[in-house]
């Protein structure tokens, strides 16, 4: 015969599975190799130009990894000057950025990779007279995100 605690340990059991497996299943998969084609990335037009969004996924080595394509119309910011904890890579595809690096202006062009540190200023401006295209590569290392 089931008593009243038996009864109150089976539910507390179920409960407590059934919250592990949603905790699981909420977890997003980890990255796998594989390869994103240019022509699949849909453009999405921005006030400064327009986005491509690559992945946002983590990785077996980061919480997360988060890749777009940002082209900016000649003298546009895709935002002020601003700093996060993520670090970033840009590499310039196409067209002339001013970035603020370490408190300076740097003028860089095609093929020019620009490395942004952890908890500084920074930002991006296409001074040239064409569109800029540059792929953005920011990633969140072990504990950053908060979940």
């Amino acid at each position: 015969m089931l008593t009243r605690r038996d009864l109150t340990m089976i539910a507390a059991g179920g409960a407590l599975t059934l919250v592990a497996m949603t905790t699981v299943a909420a977890q997003p998969k980890v990255l796998e190799s594989q390869t994103f084609d240019w022509a699949s990335f849909t453009p999405r037009d921005t006030k400064v130009g327009n986005r491509r969004d690559v992945l946002r996924s983590p990785t077996a080595t980061l919480d997360e990894l988060e890749i777009h394509v940002t082209t900016l119309n000649p003298g546009e910011m895709p935002h002020p000057p601003h700093q996060h904890p993520a670090e970033e890579l840009f590499v310039i595809k196409e067209g002339t950025v001013e970035a603020l690096v370490n408190g300076q202006l740097r003028r860089v062009g095609p093929g020019s990779v620009i490395f942004q540190a952890s908890n500084v200023p920074h930002s991006i401006k296409n001074v040239g007279e064409s569109p800029a295209t540059y792929h953005v590569i920011q990633w969140q290392s072990p504990g950053m995100l908060k979940r």
